[in-house]
């Protein structure tokens, strides 16, 4: 729904991470294996926070948010766990997710642990012409 748009510094305007259409009850899944770092309301409305393991130093956090948590602060997940549903909230005009992601206080482009490269083109042929 809407994409991740920088700020030009810490602490101007700026859209710090990304908006995915879901409806309340979807189910929030790991991105990868690590720990709960927070889960509770912030501004009256759930978020959750996990440090992705193995990912240097400082670690990667991403954010979720509006959610209802399913997990404790300390809780460790499996890539693929479910940490939370998607809940109504003010962010997006219509429900969305907002999905952050942070090494230490600087914001990055989440859309990136998704591994997805360049677009290639392709040929529509199942097997080359001869």
């Amino acid at each position: 729904m809407r994409g991740w748009e920088p700020p030009p510094g810490p602490y101007a305007a700026g859209h710090r991470g990304v908006d995915l259409a879901a409806p309340p009850g979807t189910p929030v899944h790991a991105p990868a294996a690590g720990t709960v770092a927070f889960a509770g309301q912030v501004g009256g409305h759930g978020v959750l926070t996990l440090t992705l393991a193995g990912t240097g130093l400082p670690p990667l956090h991403t954010t979720y948010g509006p959610v209802d948590p399913l997990l404790p602060a300390g809780a460790a997940v499996r890539a693929g766990d479910v940490l939370a549903y998607v809940t109504e909230g003010a962010h997006c005009p219509r429900t969305c997710l907002h999905w952050g992601l942070l090494r230490g206080d600087t914001y990055l482009n989440p859309l990136r642990l998704l591994g997805t490269g360049p677009s290639r083109l392709l040929p529509l042929w199942s097997r080359a012409p001869d």
